[in-house]
């Protein structure tokens, strides 16, 4: 009989690609996975990993069972759910992962309804990149994620994951008070963006260079409450999602783009929890508080 526990471990060490990150995301020491994976192997009664240099790497038959292991821990999941549904009232624990501005925008409505239509429900919530959650939440790290697409950058799709449409934001120039609300007038602006290679910066540079001109991008954070800061304090200007304007001070002015763009805000969660009545319960809530951000 195969064990449960140690199909997950070889599934993680499939997906990450060494002992170490499979260690890590699972929480172990890497020497705890080593030996799950032996124990695997002699219950298996064949080779799982071989030797290739300092690397382990799955054998065929490894990899033929890493692949079946996604398929039956999907089934248990299935069934827990289905058992979990008996219960009159949805409960348990539901693992959000959620990106910075829709934590500060949706969970404190959400968190607060859910506790009202179902208090035997208890989340955990941690602050995640969308595309590392999304990533996180097919290896069942998480059971719900609240993620996020920019204009013509398509967040990452995983099959067995579905997906459902929060909110779309619009996404607009903010400058100091005072300032010119047209985007060509900052040419010679300093301006704060994200870090290079996520969606939102790729977007907000190609709005500037579609303007007419190369962004000075003098300050870079992932942190769009700094960059409503930086905006305040007049040291630059910004494009910001909708979701972050309730945090915007009075000295910062709101302009709209030349051609209005919106980014989307998602949730998702496996197809084989889809049953789940807590992640159910969740998911509606966080609908609720979309839709009461939304409402004109």
């Amino acid at each position: 009989m195969l064990d449960l526990h140690r199909l997950r471990i070889l599934r993680e060490f499939a997906m990450r690609g060494t002992v170490t990150a499979a260690a890590h995301a699972l929480g172990y020491s890497p020497s705890a996975v080593s030996q799950q994976l032996a124990a695997l192997e002699r219950e298996a009664g064949v080779p799982l990993v071989r030797r290739s240099g300092r690397r382990l790497l799955l054998t065929p038959a490894g990899q033929e069972l890493a692949d079946s292991a996604g398929r039956i821990l999907g089934l248990v999941e299935q069934v827990q759910t289905r058992i979990a549904a008996r219960h009159d009232a949805p409960g348990g624990t539901v693992r959000l992962a959620v990106f910075q501005s829709a934590a500060l925008a949706l969970l404190p409505a959400a968190l607060p309804l859910l506790a009202r239509t179902a208090p035997r429900v208890r989340v955990e919530v941690t602050q995640s990149e969308p595309a590392q959650a999304l990533e996180d939440t097919w290896a069942r790290d998480f059971d719900l994620v609240v993620a996020e697409e920019y204009p013509h950058h398509s967040a990452p799709h995983y099959e067995g994951l579905t997906r459902v449409t929060l909110i779309s934001d619009e996404i607009a120039l903010a400058v100091p008070a005072g300032a010119s609300a047209h985007l060509h007038d900052h040419r010679e602006a300093a301006w704060v963006m994200e870090p290079r290679g996520t969606s939102s910066r790729h977007f907000a540079e190609q709005t500037c260079r579609v303007a007419g001109f190369e962004p000075d991008i003098r300050y870079e954070t992932a942190d769009l409450q700094a960059h409503l800061a930086l905006v305040h304090a007049g040291l630059a200007v910004a494009l910001i999602p909708g979701l972050m304007w309730p945090h915007a001070t009075p000295g910062v002015t709101r302009a709209s783009l030349p051609e209005p763009a919106h980014r989307t805000v998602f949730a998702a969660f496996r197809d084989t929890s889809r049953d789940d009545a807590a992640i159910e319960a969740t998911l509606s809530a966080l609908t609720a508080a979309a839709r009461a951000v939304a409402a004109p």
